[in-house]
């Protein structure tokens, strides 16, 4: 029998691997800050991902290695739960770390457009009709 292998895995300096908890990677923050994140919501890094000197993580120190392979995949727009599934990651936390990245600019968020039956009396009336049937 095979065991499971842990979500995020690191080397360790001796070679070993050791296991990286949610917690961790958000600084123990349980919701994102700002606005909320849907998960249908497309985001796009506002400038091409730059690894070198100058970079993203030379201009701020609170990027850490999460917020920038995030931003790797950003270069298009990518739906959040995309997101969350590519960098196998829970979905709380990457909608941490992309409010993270709004906070500094580094990315913009498109939410989607609202359904459009907010209207209780349309509501109300659909409901009558399936009752009907």
């Amino acid at each position: 029998m095979t065991r499971a292998r842990p979500r995020r895995e690191i080397a360790d300096r001796g070679g070993r691997e050791r296991v990286v908890r949610p917690y961790a990677l958000t600084a123990g923050r349980t919701k994102p800050s700002g606005s909320r994140i849907d998960v249908i919501a497309l985001v796009c890094a506002t400038r091409a991902y730059d690894s070198g000197p100058g970079g993203y993580a030379d201009a701020d120190p609170e990027i850490g290695h999460e917020h920038l392979r995030l931003l790797r995949f950003c270069r298009r727009p990518v739906p959040v739960a995309d997101l969350a599934t590519t960098l196998d990651l829970p979905l709380g936390v990457v909608r941490i770390l992309i409010s993270d990245l709004r906070e500094h600019g580094l990315v913009t968020i498109a939410q989607p457009a609202p359904a459009g039956l907010t209207d209780v009396r349309v509501l109300k009336e659909v409901a009558d009709a399936l009752r009907r049937l």
